[in-house]
C-alpha cells in the first residue's frame, strides 16, 4: 500500500521517523533562534535566496551558476540568458515573494492561484483573502513583475514556446506557435487537470494539521511529487513545504532552504521506489538545510567581524561599512553593482574593494566579481 495517496495512512512508522524527525526538528529551530537575534539575518536570507534557487535547478540535473544568477538578478549578464537561467530566475522571485509574504498566504487559495498565474480568478472566488506584496525592499515592491498575475505560467509558457516555434523552424515546420498565455500541446499535456490535482494535494496539506511540522512539510513535499499538482514549475512544491514551516511556526525567520539540503541526500534515497525512504529522505533534507544555513551563517558572520576590523581609522563618510554589508547580502558582487548600490563609478567600486582584500572569483581580467565565500 503507497505511503500517499488520497489520504494520509492511518498508521505512520513512528519508530523509523522518531530519530530522523528529533534531528529536522532540533536543527531547524536551532537555526532560526539563531537568525532571530543575528545581525546578518537579512543578508543571509538574500543570499540562500540565491544558492537554493540554484540548487533547485540541480536537483533537476541542470546547472546554474550562482555567478550568472546574481548578475542575471542585478541586470547586468555578460551572456545571452539561458533557459536554465531563466529558470532559476523564476524560483528565485518565488522565494522572494514567498519570504516576504504573510505567514500561510502561500497555501491560501488566493497564494496558490497567484503561484500558478490565475491570481485574478483568486480574488474573484476569494475576495476576502488578499494578495500581499514583498516587503524585502522598495524596489521590488514596486516592480510589477513581481506582483502581477503572470509570475509562473505565462513565463514558463513563453519561453517554451519560443523553444517550440525554434524547433519548428529548424524543422521547416510552419505551424503556427500558440498564442501567448495559452499553453502550447507540443510542450504541455492539455489532459494534465491541475484543478482536480491542486485539490488533492490541499487535501493532504489539511491532514496534517495535527502533526509535527517538520513531519508535516516532509508529507507535503511527497505528496506534491506523488501527484505533480502542476506542470513545469520547478521546485514549487519544496518551496510551499518551507512555506509550511512557516506558517506553523517552526521557522519564523527565515524560509527554510530545502532545496539546498536535499543536494546532501544520496538520490537513490530521494527517488527510492519505498515510500517510507522518500519521507526518511525528505526528513534528512530538512535537518541538513538546516546544519548547513548554520554553519554559513557562523561563517558570514565571522567574515563579517574581521571585515568590520578594517573600519579602525575610516571617516564617517566612508562607503566601505555598505559594501561591507552588500557583499554579505550577495553571493558575488561586480563593480557594476558596487556602484549601482552605492551610486558610485565603478572604479571607486573597485578601489573600495581593493581596501578590504575581498577574493576576486571568476579568474578574469573583465567582469570580474568579488565575494565572501
Amino acid at each position: 500500500m503507497p505511503l500517499l495517496s488520497a489520504r494520509l495512512p492511518d498508521a505512520l512508522p513512528w519508530p523509523e521517523l522518531a530519530r530522523p524527525l528529533v534531528r529536522a526538528e532540533d536543527a531547524l529551530a536551532r537555526l532560526d533562534e539563531r537568525l532571530r537575534t543575528s545581525p546578518i539575518r537579512d543578508g543571509w536570507i538574500a543570499r540562500t535566496h540565491f544558492s537554493d534557487a540554484a540548487a533547485t535547478l540541480w536537483l533537476e540535473g541542470e546547472l546554474v551558476h550562482l555567478e550568472d544568477l546574481v548578475l542575471h538578478d542585478a541586470g547586468m549578464d555578460v551572456r545571452a540568458p539561458t533557459h536554465e537561467l531563466t529558470r532559476a530566475y523564476t524560483v528565485l522571485r518565488a522565494r522572494r515573494r514567498l519570504a516576504g509574504a504573510a505567514p500561510g498566504w502561500a497555501l491560501s487559495p488566493a497564494g496558490l492561484e497567484a503561484l500558478r498565474g490565475r491570481a485574478g480568478e483568486a480574488d474573484a472566488t476569494h475576495p476576502e483573502v488578499e494578495d500581499p506584496e514583498p516587503v524585502e525592499n522598495e524596489d521590488e515592491a514596486s516592480d510589477p513583475s513581481i506582483v502581477d498575475d503572470e509570475a509562473f505560467s505565462e513565463l514558463f509558457a513563453s519561453v517554451d514556446a519560443a523553444i517550440a516555434q525554434a524547433d519548428r523552424t529548424l524543422t521547416s515546420e510552419r505551424r503556427p506557435a500558440a498564442p501567448f498565455g495559452e499553453r502550447d500541446p507540443l510542450v504541455y499535456d492539455l489532459d494534465w487537470d491541475e484543478d482536480a490535482r491542486l485539490a488533492e494535494w490541499r487535501a493532504i496539506v489539511d491532514q496534517t494539521r495535527d502533526l509535527p511540522p517538520t513531519l508535516a512539510a516532509a508529507l507535503v513535499h511527497e505528496a506534491w511529487s506523488t501527484i505533480e499538482p502542476l506542470q513545469r514549475a520547478p521546485g514549487l512544491g519544496r518551496l510551499l513545504a518551507g512555506a509550511l514551516l512557516q506558517d506553523r511556526g517552526k521557522s519564523r525567520a527565515h524560509l527554510p532552504c530545502l532545496a539546498e539540503g536535499a543536494k546532501a541526500v544520496p538520490r537513490e534515497h530521494r527517488r527510492s521506489r519505498d515510500a517510507i525512504t522518500r519521507l526518511l529522505a525528505e526528513l534528512e533534507a530538512i535537518a541538513a538545510a538546516a546544519e548547513e544555513g548554520l554553519k554559513q551563517h557562523d561563517r558570514w558572520l565571522l567574515a563579517r567581524t574581521l571585515l568590520l576590523r578594517k573600519l579602525d581609522g575610516r571617516r564617517s563618510t566612508s562607503r566601505l561599512p555598505e559594501l561591507i554589508e552588500l557583499v554579505i547580502s550577495r553571493p558575488l558582487v561586480s563593480a557594476g553593482m558596487i556602484a549601482k548600490e552605492l551610486d558610485i563609478t565603478p572604479r571607486a567600486a573597485q578601489n573600495l574593494v581593493a581596501e578590504l582584500g575581498l577574493r576576486e572569483a571568476t579568474g578574469r581580467e573583465r567582469y570580474r566579481a568579488w565575494g565572501v565565500l
